[in-house]
């Protein structure tokens, strides 16, 4: 179960260093890069709303690509196996996000399809480096989500915890 162990958490520059947090800094300035250089000007057609929907993709690129590497670190700095599964799913939610944005720009006519695949050509490498990396998670160090969500193989949401035992003093709080 949970070990309070301060040797398992990574500092800031730790997570810098890590693999997974490079690869995740890398999307986060191509999207915001992308995001910048789209206007709905970019769109050749008659039909505003397409113009609009394509600047509304360019922003969902850049609100999840900066949200992958705020996750990252979170997962690192929780270091507990619920915690770091939720940040996960958190994760995996916005790299797919960003290539369902990629491919609403191009249905809107975005032309620049150069950038395009290279995006997504850096989530498949963040893939990749991701499935590694939640692999690596310890499911032996971990406390029951009661929501039933986010627990090791084998721990279910009611299984009992030696923590529930806990008698915390209400007059502690005064």
């Amino acid at each position: 179960m949970f070990e309070d162990d301060d040797d398992d958490y990574k500092s800031h520059e730790e997570i810098e260093k890590m693999p997974i947090y490079k690869k995740a800094w890398e999307i986060m300035l191509l999207g915001r890069k992308i995001g910048s250089l789209v206007s709905k000007d970019d769109v050749e057609t008659a039909d505003e709303a397409e113009g609009e929907m394509l600047e509304n993709y360019a922003t969902y690129i850049i609100e999840n690509a900066l949200i992958i590497p705020a996750k990252i670190a979170g997962a690192e700095g929780a270091n507990v196996y619920d915690i770091r599964m939720e940040n996960a799913a958190i994760i995996r939610k916005s790299a797919r996000e960003i290539l369902t944005s990629c491919s609403g720009m191009q249905l809107c006519g975005y032309q620049d399809n150069d950038y395009i695949e290279l995006l997504r050509n850096e989530i498949e490498e963040f893939r990749v480096i991701f499935a590694e990396w939640v692999a690596s998670f310890d499911p032996n160090n971990y406390m029951i989500d009661r929501w039933g969500l986010f627990n090791p193989p084998g721990v279910n949401y009611n299984d009992y915890a030696p923590d529930d035992d806990i008698n915390f003093d209400d007059d502690f709080l005064g």
